[in-house]
């Protein structure tokens, strides 16, 4: 699978379907990969691009820290050297930051965008769980990392679920075999990215059509995060799934997936 020399590093990619082209950029500690349900339904209508951020995956993982414009740029670099003109956006959690910055610094390539549980700023409760999420993958098993991380990101109706909840039984056992898990390093810079982007007073600047989405059940990054970011976009709309949390693209994923398609293929 591809590599491609971007912004002083080599990033993974892999691209699926035909069409025009959809940036699908994932959030702290997961590879592109963790994209494919979602892929599988867009690729029948665009032609998807899924990366390895800085930091994870087969992308190289230089020392930190990193910051959202510096990813930004990696993946305007991506964008050039595949030869495209314009994307569409999907970016979820730390990927909507970047794709918040990719906006902002390359804005000639960005057509319009959707923003899964963005934030514009930090505050002492998201700051204080990004280092705790570094500091605990320092100590525990990649098993255990995986349990917290599913507690911070589920609501209660998926841990409530059977089936659901086997499934994050069956996760938590695929790390502990993970043949590439993320260095901590590469947690380390990713967390200090998302603590120090801050784009509030800029946002107003994105001209770009924007769906912004969440859950507002989300403990991770609560829905007033969400909120203030499509408050700031002029040209945006809000959807927040009732009773979800921060993974709501996979606990409401048969209202998601098409939701967003169209809404793409209509901007």
């Amino acid at each position: 699978m591809p590599l491609l020399q971007t912004n002083g590093i080599n990033l993974y990619y892999e691209e699926r379907g035909a069409g025009e082209p959809l940036l699908l950029i994932m959030g702290i500690t997961a590879p592109g990969s963790v994209w494919e349900k979602h892929a599988d339904d867009w690729q029948q209508h665009f032609r998807c691009i899924l990366g390895d951020n800085r930091g994870v995956g087969q992308s190289d993982k230089p020392a930190g820290p990193y910051t959202t414009a510096q990813m930004a740029d990696d993946y305007a670099g991506l964008i050039d050297t595949l030869g495209i003109e314009k994307v569409r956006v999907v970016g979820v959690s730390m990927g909507s930051t970047i794709a918040q910055q990719l906006a902002l610094r390359h804005s000639d390539k960005v057509q319009s965008l959707v923003l899964m549980c963005p934030w514009a700023r930090c505050d002492r409760t998201a700051e204080g769980i990004f280092r705790h999420m570094a500091t605990i993958k320092a100590r525990l098993r990649p098993e255990e990392f995986a349990n917290y991380i599913q507690l911070l990101i589920y609501a209660k109706r998926s841990w409530d679920d059977d089936a659901t909840y086997a499934g994050f039984l069956e996760g938590r056992q695929q790390a502990a075999v993970d043949a590439m898990p993320q260095p901590l390093h590469g947690l380390e810079g990713q967390a200090e990215a998302c603590i120090a982007h801050n784009t509030l007073a800029d946002l107003g600047k994105i001209k770009q059509p924007c769906l912004v989405i969440g859950g507002r059940k989300d403990i991770f990054t609560p829905e007033w995060m969400s909120q203030e970011v499509a408050s700031a976009i002029p040209n945006s709309e809000l959807h927040l799934y009732d009773d979800a949390g921060h993974a709501f693209h996979w606990e409401c994923i048969e209202d998601f997936n098409p939701r967003v398609r169209e809404w793409l293929l209509a901007h």
